[in-house]
């Protein structure tokens, strides 16, 4: 409550403070170090995936496209926190602009958004992939295909962005922000008007519901089509193969996603439990998938995987050689 002790609204310029984690002094370097390998991974591993699908024409397939997708769309969220945090960790700053707080918010909920379209976008693909293999490439032309990620990226930043037009502004008397990062309803709950901020924060929630049913709706209706065809051709081995080939990697993502999705909210069901354990919580679904996504899809999908091989084959090659590597790759 003592956001909401003083009435009078705040004016510009705005400086929020991140309560974040309570670290002892003795664990912030662990803590530090942590969080630093954290982003290396996230880093690394999405640039790594992102750097073969653009190079390697082989790759520009429609999958790998939406993957490479995925992987921008990690790097942004991993980003918009993992920094902030490490700054935190580093130099115990908690700080920070009105202006930098709004953008690392908007950051956050499009990565949160553009995850769920991508990931629809990537079902339904998997869904022509296994129920109309003869007229696939006739479906899912280059232009389909671009508009298909494009349109993805457009609902998830339409979305965020009427979010945003409705609460940005919204007049503030409070600056202590109880999160580990900034959201539109850590914000929100500095709003100087209580009735005015659970209407904001109402039509929150029914905008990300109705958002969020739309992409389980479109994952829900590929994979029972899928389903569907498997157990008609229950007695074509190689149908159910390629299925599984095809869809593994992409279920066990939506499925982490899920996951964190629901702990989040089941944590913030037990009043009992510690704050650090609830903000920890919190950053889950965004510090963890990002850094698993990327292996996922290196160990599952096979042409990611030749390639990947198969550069590190021909840099060892130009190594021995004393070749330049980059012009021995592209011979």
């Amino acid at each position: 409550m003592e956001n909401l002790t003083k009435l009078t609204p705040l004016k510009q310029p705005i400086v929020f403070e991140l309560e974040s984690f309570e670290v002892p002094p003795d664990q912030a370097p662990v803590l530090l170090f942590l969080a630093l390998f954290n982003y290396m991974v996230v880093l690394l591993a999405n640039g790594l995936v992102m750097s073969i699908i653009v190079a390697d024409r082989a790759l520009h397939r429609p999958m790998n496209v939406l993957i490479c997708n995925l992987a921008a769309c990690d790097l942004l969220g991993g980003t918009a926190v993992l920094i902030r945090l490490i700054m935190y960790l580093a130099t115990g700053q908690k700080r920070i602009a009105y202006g930098e707080a709004i953008a690392q918010a908007f950051a956050v909920h499009t990565y949160g958004a553009a995850v769920q379209t991508i990931l629809a976008t990537m079902a339904y693909d998997r869904y022509l992939a296994v129920c109309e293999p003869l007229r696939y490439h006739a479906l899912m032309t280059p232009a389909r295909l671009l508009f298909s990620w494009v349109l993805a990226w457009v609902v998830a930043l339409l979305c965020i962005g009427v979010l945003f037009a409705l609460n940005v502004g919204t007049p503030l008397c409070g600056t202590v922000i109880k999160h580990v990062y900034c959201s539109n309803r850590s914000i929100l709950y500095l709003a100087c008007e209580p009735t005015s901020k659970y209407q904001r924060m109402l039509c929150t929630n029914f905008n990300v519901i109705i958002s969020s049913l739309g992409c389980f709706l479109v994952i829900a209706f590929s994979y029972i089509k899928i389903l569907h065809a498997c157990i008609k051709n229950s007695n074509d081995g190689t149908m159910r193969r390629k299925a599984f080939q095809t869809c593994a990697s992409h279920l066990v993502i939506y499925l982490i996603y899920q996951i964190g999705s629901t702990i989040i909210i089941l944590s913030q069901r037990f009043t009992s439990a510690s704050p650090n354990l609830k903000k920890f919580f919190s950053i889950l679904i965004i510090i963890i998938p990002p850094a698993v996504n990327p292996v996922i899809y290196g160990l599952v999908t096979k042409e990611l995987r030749t390639s990947l091989l198969k550069l590190v084959k021909t840099k060892k090659h130009c190594g021995k050689c004393g070749k330049n590597v980059y012009l021995c790759i592209l011979k």
